[in-house]
């Protein structure tokens, strides 16, 4: 397959990994971004994502000059025979999604599209995007294709080349397969069909993964009440291939760049078509009310007073990013968690590994920690919300000697009992019996 001049419109997450992979499959490649700052950090193979193995990905790239970037997004796509368009569309009003930076795009790029050229949507993007954005630009002799990522922080890199499948819709077959030519290299399922069932199979997916954690928390709750083991039951029903093991994890409720904001904008389309769609609903829902559960059990037992309030009560924190290996905080069900100990009136330190060097202002929330150790002065419980592998070898019996407390409460079914045992300190998780200290 011959290589093809590419344009990626965006630098975060998704258009970073999306350029610097197709400039590792041979094509060649130029991201524009807006920001001219970090245009010229990138230009220099500084990637300020925390995501494994993309600034190794942009550094190959750039030195084999198959890849540059520019903040002039006419420039980038006046030669390019595909154009990605990887913008935000955040949660906009009412719960829909926000289409303004793509419809901006769609304006500025309109009069130096080449003739042929294919314009893909990457951002995930309500239906009938495709034909908006078609609409916008006004060209005859330009195709607008949907091709939705399906890429986990974390693992972004490794799930661009090694896709379970790539979903192309688009209403003219030979702009399908310009796309799909893209892919040829990777060994993966084509999902070849129109524009309409590419955009909601993204949501689509993306409600099912928040539908299953949901499922789990409400199956945890079920298991502390009956005496059962979460961990011992998702593996049970995980084993089964029609159900699956990934996504049955409990912890603090899902969040994120994408579930939170997907799933709202899937229950406005259906609200906007007149479809009642319990489930979804309910999938939203039991996120909010087992957080609130969540933070209830921490007042019940640190609390003070008949209404569990968290005045004056000093708790730790460990985990802010809304998952292990990434620093990203959008939408974290731990800065969720966090707010409502807040607003009971606790009194938050916290550690996070990803925000020692990156310290984003959270003053108005919690006081960040760049130990451990000395996150847990003073603290009546500490409480685990994301789930790093590192929290696990802690020197809990210092951070016992700091504490107030004995309580641990592992939102994330994270850590061994024994150490926490032997320190003097009693563990709770979510969906399994609580550990007690053992005492001499």
């Amino acid at each position: 397959m011959p290589a093809r001049h590419v344009a990626v419109i965006g630098t975060g997450y998704v258009g970073l990994t999306t350029g610097a992979c197709l400039a590792s499959l041979g094509h060649s490649v130029v991201c524009a971004d807006a920001d001219p700052h970090k245009v010229e950090r990138l230009r220099e193979a500084r990637v300020d994502i925390l995501e494994p193995g993309l600034p190794e990905t942009v550094r190959d790239a750039l030195e084999a000059g198959r890849l540059e970037f520019t903040g002039d997004t006419a420039a980038a796509v006046a030669e390019a025979d595909v154009v990605f368009l990887c913008l935000p569309t955040p949660m906009g009003a009412g719960g829909a999604a926000d289409l303004a930076a793509v419809e901006a795009v769609a304006g500025q790029i309109r009069e130096v599209l080449r003739p042929g050229c294919v314009v893909v949507n990457k951002s995930t993007v309500p239906v009938g995007t495709c034909e908006r954005v078609a609409a916008l630009l006004g060209r005859a002799d330009v195709t607008v294709v949907s091709n939705p990522e399906f890429l986990r922080e974390g693992r972004a890199v490794h799930d661009f080349l090694h896709p379970d499948r790539i979903v192309i819709g688009a209403a003219d077959r030979d702009a399908a397969r310009q796309v799909a030519d893209l892919y040829s290299a990777l060994d993966a399922p084509l999902v070849l069909t129109d524009p309409a069932s590419a955009e909601l199979t993204k949501y689509a997916a993306n409600f099912f993964l928040a539908m299953k954690l949901s499922f789990a928390n409400n199956l945890a709750t079920l298991c502390e009440r009956l005496g059962a083991d979460i961990a011992d039951v998702t593996e049970g029903i995980g084993r089964d291939p029609r159900i699956g093991s990934a996504f049955l994890r409990p912890g603090p409720g899902w969040g994120g760049s994408c579930l939170p904001k997907d799933t709202h904008a899937l229950l406005t389309v259906c609200d906007q078509s007149d479809v009642d769609f319990p489930l979804l609903r309910a999938t939203i829902e039991t996120n909010v009310t087992h957080q609130h559960q969540l933070v209830e059990r921490v007042a019940a037992a640190c609390g003070r007073g008949a209404g569990g309030s968290l005045d004056g009560v000093r708790l730790a924190l460990y985990g802010l990013t809304f998952k292990a290996g990434t620093s990203d905080l959008r939408d974290s069900p731990a800065l969720a968690v966090a707010r409502l100990l807040r607003e009971r009136g606790a009194e938050l330190t916290a550690y996070d590994p990803a925000l020692r060097e990156e310290r984003p202002d959270l003053s108005d929330l919690v006081e960040l920690a760049d130990d451990p150790v000395r996150a847990a002065e003073g603290a009546a419980a500490c409480v685990v919300l994301t789930e790093w592998p590192e929290l696990r070898d802690l020197d809990w019996a210092a951070i016992a000697a700091r504490m107030t407390g004995h309580e641990v409460y592992d939102f994330r079914n994270l850590l061994d009992a024994d150490p926490l045992a032997r320190a003097g300190l009693t563990l709770h998780g979510i969906g399994r019996a609580s550990t007690a200290a053992r005492v001499g």
